[in-house]
């Protein structure tokens, strides 16, 4: 454990590690050393933070999608998803049941809808800025033209996530079909950054073939391009997926990234998944408690939340759920923190 704690202790100073130094930290770690970077990188989100989580309000807007990736369950050839669309109308209600309960940011996810045209997009995000100027307003919809993200921006957008799963060339054609490309994917994260958005980026943890020194890549990847948020969540596999019989990531190395990257952008927003809340069924607490400071309640109409089924078992009620803010402001209290309800933008 001495060993690992100076590497802890290094990570935490110097804000980064030699590959050696990573692979040793990725391999042999225990519980132990993983309470022990946990601690610290709460101790990093503290200061900087305090002892506030923001708030996301998401809403989940198509499970259209012309992409197949093997992971995904609304991938488009899973004829068996129960296909949905809202309405613009749909989305701005949605904006504003948030409002109402006290959310101020904003997250439209959905998949690469073909039918969804960018002024669509356009009109649905000038319409929020209209309503709620003081609102933060952040996309998750996969790769565009460079031209649709600056109409996005100047419409009103203020951040983007857009995770690249994996750096590692090879690996990311064992997620993906090969009419998608990781070279694409990055090309996409510089446009955003260069057009001014927030820019979020992440990787799944424990996908099939996965191997250390593909983390590590994506840890320099991270480390270079240095985004305003990191998403980081486990795998878990989806029936009707290639990948439905391999097993889902950890919990604990999920756990272990998150604090890791924690330690080295101590600023960044860094979320605690629904993926690690589907997992476990303290997951989203353990996120918190390992240095997350963002939690994204489900804001999508009931009527279609069991049908963005990106993977099996998603929670999306209880505290997942907007309507259950107060049981998550419990839930944070019994660990000494409480929801931010303001805009919660990254403060470079």
């Amino acid at each position: 454990m001495n060993h690992m704690k100076k590497l802890i202790d290094k990570l935490r100073e110097e804000r980064t590690l030699t590959s050696e130094e990573f692979a040793h930290l990725l391999s042999h770690y225990d519980d132990e050393a993983l309470a022990y970077i946990n601690q610290q990188a709460r101790e990093v989100a503290t200061v900087h933070f305090g002892q506030g989580v923001y708030i996301r309000g998401l809403i989940e807007i198509s499970n259209y999608c012309r992409n197949n990736c093997n992971y995904c369950g609304i991938r488009k050839d899973n004829w068996r998803a129960d296909r949905y669309r809202l309405s613009k109308e749909m989305i701005w209600d949605c904006c504003e049941h948030g409002y109402k309960l006290g959310f101020r940011s904003f997250v439209l996810q959905g998949g690469e809808d073909p039918k969804r045209s960018d002024n669509d997009m356009e009109e649905i995000i000038a319409e929020i800025r209209r309503r709620y100027p003081e609102c933060a307003i952040t996309l998750s919809i996969g790769e565009k033209p460079a031209k649709a993200y600056e109409r996005y921006f100047m419409k009103g957008a203020d951040r983007y996530l857009l995770r690249h799963e994996t750096f590692n060339r090879g690996h990311y054609y064992c997620l993906h079909p090969y009419e998608m490309s990781n070279e694409r994917r990055i090309k996409c994260l510089q446009e955003l950054k260069r057009i001014g958005f927030q820019t979020g980026t992440g990787i799944m943890v424990g996908t099939p073939h996965q191997r250390v020194e593909f983390l590590i890549e994506d840890i320099r990847f991270i480390e270079n391009f240095q985004p305003e948020m990191i998403g980081i969540g486990p795998f878990i596999p989806h029936q009707r997926t290639p990948f439905c019989d391999e097993k889902a990531g950890s919990v604990e190395l999920t756990l272990l990234l998150l604090s890791i990257f924690r330690l080295m952008h101590p600023k960044a927003l860094i979320p605690s998944t629904t993926a690690l809340a589907s997992l476990a069924p303290d997951g989203r607490i353990r996120g918190i408690l390992a240095g997350a400071n963002v939690v994204m309640p489900n804001l999508s109409p009931i009527i279609v939340r069991n049908k963005y089924n990106l993977y099996d078992q998603k929670v999306a009620f209880g505290a997942e759920a907007a309507e259950g803010l107060a049981l998550l402001e419990k839930q944070l209290t019994a660990v000494g923190y409480h929801i931010d309800y303001s805009r919660g933008d990254y403060n470079n």
